[in-house]
């Protein structure tokens, strides 16, 4: 079956089986590799992208539920490729990553947390961050790190053109 969607603001049209997976048709017909498969079962947020601006564990969507909406996966964050996103920026200045797994999975849910009405607060709670992260698990960091980077990124995105 043929689908239209937007992927990173580029139109496309792919070809899809009705079982397969948006975490499969990202990674395969489309090759965009930075989503990663981890558990396959919507434990780990290793698969999470943005779907018309909400985080999504791309493993637990049809592809055929995206037709006719807008993805945004990691590839899609920065918008050249000598200028990364504000949270990529976070991410590597608070080093909130060891191995990169989870990496890409972090960094979607983290910039879909701008459009939350708690982000609009004028301090951004690390407690807060923390608890809406939870979807995501990192084996390797203790998460401080990962949290220090999301606030700092939050703030940033405040009032630009990332949000």
């Amino acid at each position: 079956m043929p689908i239209r969607l937007q992927v990173n603001g580029s139109a496309c049209s792919v070809q899809v089986e009705a079982n397969m997976l948006l975490v499969d048709c990202l990674r395969g017909p489309l090759g965009l590799r930075g989503t990663h498969q981890g558990c396959d079962t919507a434990q780990c947020g290793a698969c999470t992208v943005q779907v018309d601006g909400r985080a999504v564990k791309s493993c637990n969507v049809l592809a055929l539920q995206v037709q006719g909406r807008a993805v945004r996966t990691v590839e899609g964050l920065a918008q050249a490729p000598d200028r990364l996103h504000p949270m990529q920026q976070a991410f590597s200045r608070h080093h909130a990553l060891q191995c990169g797994f989870c990496t890409p999975g972090f960094l979607m849910r983290a910039v879909a947390l701008a459009g939350e009405p708690e982000a609009a607060e004028a301090s951004i709670d690390p407690h807060w961050v923390r608890h809406a992260l939870g979807g995501n698990l990192c084996r390797c960091t203790g998460y401080e790190g990962i949290v220090k980077a999301v606030c700092e990124g939050l703030a940033a995105m405040r009032g630009t053109e990332w949000a």
